[in-house]
């Protein structure tokens, strides 16, 4: 076999690898990205399978400190400074393949990185502000990188279209693992919101599904929901090539009605849709 030959097959093989682990652990990416054109879904899922790394330290680790130290590593590699080079793993060679065919903007992708430290401890956000920073710097930085791969170096749309799109979806997703979160001590429903409901913080710590939980969950739900009503009216400007880095917005709305319904509870009752609702969710989204 010539090297030209092994080399493909490495390339294909860290193309398999990252969309298995995508489509194990952020499902709804997975399937967000079979909606882009086949020329850019090696890309997406590229940089969705890196954004799944990231979020997925604070479980792989016991403490705080090994974690920095792989969201360094990260840091490190995208910058140059890594020691070796990106070949030896799968998602971070296709996402340094990603950088150099779309041109990404290493420094969001840095930035990403950066939020995504305030996960390995368990400190509140303090205000609403810095939560949809947080989403700012993570949800909504996919939703612009994505628009940026589909324009192909074309014009992305409105970068205002990202910054909403990202805070309903990052809330939404919060929402959907809340419970999981708790459960290890974390909270992320900013701490405005929660000195507003009485135990709520406590009852979350805990397992309650009080009213007061429920009505703090309700309050965040109101949240995401204003930023999703303003990112769909702006989504209609949006150029067609880029809409589909918008598809997995058709799953905000759905989560939201099931997560504050009466009798809900978030410790007992599945927060997702079944599988085949939220595809089909997807794809009329998509026919749109």
């Amino acid at each position: 076999m010539s090297a030209e030959q092994a080399n493909s097959n490495d390339s294909v093989s860290d193309e398999g690898y990252c969309s298995g682990l995508l489509r194990e652990h952020d499902r709804d990416r997975w399937l967000a990205c079979l909606f882009a054109p086949q020329q850019h879904r090696r890309g997406l899922i590229a940089l969705y399978a890196f954004n799944s790394e990231i979020e997925r330290v604070r479980d792989m680790v016991s403490e705080p400190l090994p974690g920095e130290v792989r969201l360094q590593w990260w840091r490190d590699l995208l910058e140059g400074q890594a020691r070796g080079n990106a070949s030896g793993h799968p998602v971070a060679a296709e996402l340094s393949a990603a950088i150099e065919r779309y041109h990404l903007p290493v420094p969001a992708l840095t930035t990403l990185i950066d939020a995504h430290t305030h996960d390995l401890y368990d400190d509140l956000l303090p205000s609403v502000t810095d939560l949809e920073g947080y989403c700012g710097e993570t949800s909504s930085s996919l939703f612009r990188l994505a628009s940026l791969m589909l324009a192909d170096g074309g014009d992305a749309g409105a970068a205002d279209l990202a910054g909403h799109a990202g805070v309903a979806y990052g809330v939404a997703s919060l929402m959907s693992h809340a419970a999981r979160h708790a459960a290890r001590g974390q909270i992320f429903v900013p701490a405005d919101i929660v000195i507003n409901h009485g135990s709520a913080r406590e009852d979350l710590l805990n397992g309650r599904n009080t009213p007061e939980l429920r009505a703090m969950l309700a309050e965040f739900a109101g949240l995401a929901r204003g930023h999703l009503e303003t990112a769909e009216r702006l989504l209609s400007a949006v150029p067609t090539a880029v809409a589909p880095a918008y598809v997995g917005l058709a799953l905000v709305r759905p989560l939201l009605r099931r997560m504050t319904r009466p009798g809900f509870n978030l410790f007992r009752d599945r927060a997702e849709q079944a599988q085949w609702l939220r595809q089909w969710y997807l794809w009329r989204f998509a026919r749109r």
